[in-house]
Order: C-alpha cells, then sequence, then structure tokens
C-alpha cells in the first residue's frame, strides 16, 4: 500500500468520518484540529456512530493540535483539508502544511463549493503539482461516491497514484469532474432540491404529496425532496443554493429559484432545521411512530394525509394534467434538461454524471438513464412546446438514446465538436462486472436458478439467480450439476452475484409447506440434498472461492463455509440466522465454525461456547472485518474494499489456489462436557425468548462430547435430528410464518 500514513486536518464530521474510513483502509493517520482534544472526542464519536469497521481500528488514529503537532505530517503520504469552507483559511492552511510535507506527498481539498484553481491560485509549482480536489461524501465509510478534481497544474502521476489508493483500498467509485462550481452532484442535486421546492409552493402541492411523486416514480429515495431538506439541514440548504447562484452566470437555470423562500427563513427563526432540531418539514408526532406534516401555505403543523400513489411510470406521469403530473413535469423536466445541458461542462461524458447521482443522492437511475426511460425524442417535444430550451445533446439522444448495447458492448453518447458519438463503456482494469459479462457472452450452462459463465483463464463463474438468491431444490440441483460440469470447461470456480444479496438460505416456504404437513421425511430428503451439494463441493477437486458482496445468511453463509476461500466485501454481511426462524443451521454450518474456533486456537470449551451463543443468538456480523474477528472467514480469507472489484478479485484468489491443488481434510472435532455449555445457556436465559430456550438446550446436547474427537459428520447429524425436531414444532412454525410474512423474527 503505496499510502502507508494519512493525515486529516479538520476534526469535524467529515473530517474525522474521512479519518476513521482511512484507518478502516489499513492506513496510520494522523487527525488534527485546532484543538487536539476536539480531535480526541471526535474519534470517539466516530466509534460510537459506526464510522470504524472495527472499534479497534480507532488505535490506528493519533490526535493532535495544529497548534503543537503539525510535525506529524512530517512523513505522511497524503493529507486532506477538511476545514471550513473559506477560501482564505485554506489558503493559510495549505501555506502551513508546504512546511512540513515530504516532496511527493499528495495534499487534497475536501471542499464542495471552492473550485481548485482558485486553492492553487499563486501556489508554488511544485506543491500545486500535488494539490487536488478529493470530495467524499457523507458519511464517508458507507457512501461509495468520490469526486475527483485535477487541474492543468496537478501532476497525472499525483493523479494516478491517488486514484489508485481511493479505488482499491478505501473502495470508491471515483467520478471526475471538471473543475466548477458544485461539481456533479451537488451541481445537479442541489438544482433538483432548489426546484422541487420553488414548483411546490408556486403549485400549492402537499408536502407528502409532492415526496411521493418525487420518489418511487423516478426511483429517486423515498425521503424525496422535503424529506432530504430535513436530513440535509433546512439551514444549510440555503447556504449551498446561494454559493452555486454566486459562482454561476446570471443565465444559469438555478438563478430561477430562490435560495430562501418566506417560508425558509420563516421556519429558522422558529428553529425549524430539519431532523437535528425540533422538526423541518416533518417532525415526531405525539402518539409514538407518527409524524405532523408542515402546511405550505399556513407553516402550520397538521396531521399527514394519506399521499395519493401516482402512476409509477415516469413519463405516463409527466404527461399527466393532474397536480401530481404538473408537479412532476415541472420539476423532473427541468431537472433533467439542466443535466443535459452539463455535459460537457462539468463532466466529459453523460456516465459519470449518472454514476455521481446514483452513488451520492441515492437515485436508482442518474438523469440520463431517466432519459432513456421516459424517451428523449419525446421529452424534447414536450420542452419545446413547453418554451424551455432543448440541450444539444438531449436533441441528439432523441435518435438512439443516450445509451445503446451494440456488439455485446453498452455503448453511451458523447458529445462532440463534430456531433454526438457512441462510445464504448468498458469496466475498468481488474474488475468483472456481471452486467457487461452477460452483454458479451452466452453463458456455458443455465437452469431456472443458476448460470455457470466463463472468466477466462481456466476460471468458471456460478451465479444464483433465484428470489433473493434461496437455496431451492433447483438450485441445489445446479450445485450438484455444476460441481460435475466444471472440470468438463474449467479448473477452478468463482461463486458470486451480482446485487444487494449473495444468498438470503434455505427457501423457508418449502420447508415450512412441509412442516405443516408434519411431512418428517420430506424435510430431512431437503436437508440431505443441501448437504450433499455443499459437501461435494467442499470435496471439489478443483479450488472453489465464494466472492460474497453484500448479504449472506443461514444456508448462504453455510454454502461460504464449504468454500475453500472466501473473498468478501468490507461491508458484506454474513451469519448464521436459523434461530430466528426457530431452527438450527442444517447444512453442516455449525460444525464447520466449531472447527473454524478451534483452526484458531480456542479449546474445546470456549469454541463450542462462542459457536453456541451465536448460532443461539442468530447474530448477524455487520462486516467482513467482524465476520473475520469471530472466525466466519479465516485469516486467509480476503477482505475487499471496494465491491465493483469483488468479481475480479475473487477470480485472481482462484488462481492463486489452482497450483498443486488438493481439497482440504476434514478434521475431528473436540467437544466440552454438558456442564460447560449449560453454564453458556445459564448465563444466555435472562435475555431468551421460550423457544430460544429450547434451541439452546438442543445445541447443548448437541455440541456436548466424552472426551472422544468427533467427525464433523456426526456432529451434523446430530444437527439434523435437532432441526427436523425443531421444526415440526408450533413455535417454530410460527417464526417461520411471521418471518416470510413481514421479514422480522417473532419472539415467542
Amino acid at each position: 500500500m503505496e499510502f502507508r500514513k494519512c493525515a486529516v486536518i479538520g476534526a469535524g464530521t467529515m473530517g474525522a468520518g474521512i479519518a476513521a474510513h482511512m484507518a478502516n483502509a489499513g492506513a496510520d493517520v494522523v487527525l488534527l484540529d485546532l484543538d487536539g482534544e476536539v480531535a480526541a472526542r471526535a474519534v470517539e464519536r466516530q466509534v460510537k456512530a459506526g464510522g470504524f469497521m472495527l472499534p479497534g481500528f480507532a488505535e490506528r488514529v493519533r490526535t493532535g493540535s495544529t497548534r503543537a503537532d503539525m510535525a506529524l505530517l512530517a512523513d505522511a503520504d497524503w493529507i486532506v483539508e477538511a476545514v471550513a469552507e473559506r477560501l482564505e483559511i485554506k489558503r493559510a492552511l495549505f501555506a502551513e502544511i508546504a512546511r512540513f510535507r515530504k516532496p511527493g506527498c499528495v495534499l487534497s481539498s475536501n471542499t464542495s463549493t471552492i473550485p481548485l484553481r482558485d486553492l492553487v491560485e499563486g501556489m508554488d509549482p511544485v506543491l500545486a503539482g500535488d494539490v487536488l480536489i478529493a470530495h467524499f461524501f457523507n458519511p464517508p465509510r458507507q457512501m461509495r461516491l468520490l469526486e475527483l478534481v485535477s487541474g492543468p497544474r496537478t501532476d497525472r502521476r499525483t493523479v494516478a497514484r491517488l486514484r489508485r489508493f481511493i479505488d482499491v483500498a478505501l473502495g470508491k467509485s471515483i467520478v471526475v469532474c471538471n473543475d466548477t462550481p458544485g461539481f456533479i452532484a451537488n451541481r445537479i442535486g442541489c438544482f433538483w432540491l432548489a426546484a422541487g421546492l420553488g414548483e411546490a409552493l408556486r403549485l400549492g402541492i402537499d408536502v407528502e404529496t409532492a415526496d411521493a411523486v418525487m420518489g418511487r416514480p423516478f426511483g429517486l429515495p423515498r425521503t424525496g425532496v422535503f424529506g432530504l431538506y430535513d436530513l440535509i439541514g433546512i439551514d444549510l440548504m440555503p447556504g449551498l443554493i446561494r454559493s452555486l447562484q454566486a459562482n454561476l452566470p446570471a443565465d444559469d437555470a438555478i438563478q430561477a429559484y430562490d435560495a430562501e423562500p418566506a417560508l425558509v427563513t420563516s421556519m429558522l427563526e422558529r428553529g425549524l432545521t430539519g431532523r437535528k432540531g425540533d422538526g423541518g418539514f416533518y417532525r415526531m408526532g405525539a402518539g409514538r411512530g407518527t409524524r405532523d406534516v408542515l402546511d405550505l401555505s399556513s407553516g402550520a403543523y397538521r396531521d399527514p394525509r394519506p399521499a395519493p400513489v401516482p402512476d409509477a411510470e415516469p413519463r405516463r406521469l409527466m404527461a399527466g394534467t393532474d397536480l401530481e403530473g404538473r408537479y412532476a413535469w415541472a420539476v423532473m423536466s427541468r431537472t433533467l434538461a439542466y443535466a443535459a445541458a452539463l455535459v460537457p461542462e462539468i463532466a466529459d461524458r453523460p456516465d459519470q454524471v449518472d454514476e455521481a447521482m446514483r452513488l451520492g443522492y441515492g437515485w436508482t437511475h442518474g438523469p440520463f438513464e431517466l432519459i432513456d426511460r421516459i424517451g428523449a425524442e419525446w421529452l424534447s417535444g414536450r420542452l419545446a412546446e413547453d418554451g424551455q430550451a432543448v440541450p444539444s445533446l438531449l436533441r441528439a439522444a432523441s435518435t438512439g438514446g443516450v445509451y445503446r448495447v451494440a456488439g455485446g458492448a453498452r455503448e453511451v453518447l458523447l458529445p462532440g465538436k463534430r456531433g454526438a458519438v457512441h462510445a464504448r463503456l468498458d469496466p475498468a482494469e481488474g474488475v468483472i462486472a456481471l452486467p457487461a459479462l452477460r452483454l458479451a457472452r452466452r453463458p456455458v450452462w443455465s437452469n431456472e436458478a443458476a448460470s455457470l459463465w466463463d472468466l477466462d483463464d481456466g476460471v468458471g463463474l456460478f451465479a444464483f439467480h433465484t428470489k433473493l438468491n434461496v437455496f431451492t431444490m433447483p438450485l441445489i440441483d445446479a450445485v450438484h450439476r455444476v460441481v460435475a460440469e466444471v472440470p468438463r470447461h474449467f479448473d477452478a470456480l468463482v461463486v458470486g452475484n451480482d446485487g444487494p444479496v449473495f444468498s438470503a438460505g434455505a427457501d423457508l416456504k418449502a420447508i415450512l409447506a412441509l412442516s405443516e404437513r408434519n411431512d418428517r421425511a420430506g424435510l430431512e430428503a431437503f436437508l440431505q440434498a443441501g448437504l450433499r451439494a455443499f459437501e461435494a463441493l467442499a470435496g471439489a477437486p478443483f479450488p472453489v472461492v465464494g466472492a460474497v458482496g453484500a448479504l449472506a445468511v443461514g444456508g448462504g453463509c453455510e454454502f461460504l463455509l464449504h468454500a475453500h476461500r472466501i473473498v468478501a466485501h468490507a461491508e458484506a454481511r454474513i451469519g448464521l440466522v436459523e434461530a430466528q426462524v426457530g431452527l438450527l443451521p442444517g447444512w453442516g454450518g455449525v460444525a464447520a465454525w466449531l472447527a473454524r474456533h478451534q483452526a484458531a486456537g480456542l479449546d474445546a470449551g470456549a469454541a463450542a461456547s462462542a459457536t453456541l451463543r451465536a448460532v443461539v443468538q442468530g447474530a448477524t456480523w455487520p462486516g467482513a472485518f467482524s465476520a473475520q474477528a469471530a472466525h466466519l472467514l479465516r485469516p486467509d480469507d480476503r477482505i475487499v474494499m471496494n465491491a465493483d472489484r469483488l468479481i475480479g478479485d475473487a477470480r485472481a484468489a482462484t488462481l492463486a489456489l489452482r497450483p498443486g491443488f488438493r481439497p482440504p481434510t476434514v478434521p475431528d472435532l473436540n467437544l466440552p462436557s454438558r456442564a460447560v455449555l449449560d453454564r453458556v445457556v445459564d448465563d444466555l436465559a435472562p435475555s431468551l425468548a421460550p423457544h430460544d430456550r429450547v434451541i439452546a438446550g438442543a445445541l447443548a446436547d448437541v455440541l456436548s462430547g466424552d472426551g472422544r474427537p468427533v467427525s464433523m459428520a456426526e456432529l451434523t447429524a446430530r444437527v439434523t435430528g435437532c432441526f427436523l425436531d425443531l421444526a415440526l414444532t408450533e413455535p417454530t412454525r410460527a417464526r417461520m410464518r411471521q418471518m416470510i410474512a413481514t421479514g422480522k423474527p417473532l419472539r415467542n
């Protein structure tokens, strides 16, 4: 890692969050503020707020004062400035940093409002070559977007070095922006918010109706406009919009909207700043779980009204003549036209704009993807009828769309001096994007539940595609088929999916149906089919690497425990959660986890106790580092910070395992006396629901021994018997029914 030591100056929410995430990446970090105590307290807040992926990572951060500790910057590889948004303060700080920084140390600003050209004006050329803007979004750990701005004086090698670190080590999706006010996401996002508020006041639409329109129909977050105002802070939004207006020309579309309408001024006078204050456009109501809504006409709070559910098809909604349709047209036509008019001013390509809005504002579809969904030709025609200008890029998209598929690849429309042309969109080096793979190739094999793909160099990819990637019988059959199919085509296998779920476990509906028929034989057949499939995978004569990007629970976690290596995204949530539905892990997960505890050096009592506690509590570990600390991941499993690189890194892991590969031997297990586990059950009992105590007692029986080593097969057979007994009880059926109906566990 080239950037071994990083520093952040400014210990506010953003600065402290950036420092915490640098520590997550494994760097040693210095965090300075005017007062060293302020920096120390900021680290404590980040621990409580979850800025660190493990609380222990806070030990990587050293705090201090800019008055006394600037010498700590002397060996830093990257220094981030995150102080107040005032040019004179930043310039003075850069001059001070220059006295201490080593040659080649990168210096970046986290500004979102000040152009880079103003920051480096009059700066020493050598220093200016290492200065750029790296704009993080809040919170820095969770928000993947990073807007990167360089200028004509920035050294290209500096940009390349920092991009690699931000991409691979910090896991950010970098969007390259031009040096313009607000960059990309805030330039368009603030316009959309200003238009959303301004048009609502003009048309007289209710807050809750406006947010319903500016939500699901366009694939926007359910906060809508007014909920997002409350989240950002009603006191902050006028300043953001004013800053853009002050730095943009008089004919820019954002000048048409008042940065602080009279209603907002009145709200601020009453202390209504949004969620962080006593309320905003929404506030918590007197009744539990209720919220009051601000009436835009009177400024008084009232009970919420049922908002009409607008037509979910954006074009039809925008074409409507009712109030919802007129509001949708007024806001979204202007926002989409604004975005189209800003390319190539703010970014060279439309896909960069779409990426910024998806990752920075949570839009499901970026502005140009929305234009394609709505129809560029229709939108251009309506804009002209409405008297609005039609941007040249939007006009060019009318004949073939902004995006298209050609030659097995996705292409994007680029503006040019001689007219717009489509250019191929290829993944970055080392990135394997499954949507692109599906466009370019056909599967080697597939059924209704899964498919097998060629990743080149003798590596296959096994991808699930059941709902939530649950293990249905067709998917279990597919595992058997793939174990037999791989040697005909490949000599290594990656198992991974795109999307938010690796696997949510076994087919709970099928298990409940068998239980309600009291079909013990059917339940056992289902269990044995899955177990044989997973064991065949574990015993395969080729390396199998599980690539988990997000959620792997229950049977999904058990599947990973049978893989020869796991490559996990740092934010992946992993766990054996079967107790939440009244069951035990039935596909070898108990034995596999116990074996990993023992391999990590825990004695028989400690290993069995840790397994019992975690399984009974149905815990999910909220990140790969915590899962590794709990021994669900082994020390040699790989944790990836950038989810886009997951499949590519898993492929590299299979190639590393391939020379001389042999499936690992299956260890025997040592089990403690029942008395050891009874103490664990007694300790847990006060926090357990009645049926959880039954599960704990059953698992204690399973994990108790008489001093002789027990095979994993024998231990798994014990679990199977307990699984079947539990599955046929009414409390377990009640838990399964509630989970299927609501997605929430029942404590009975």
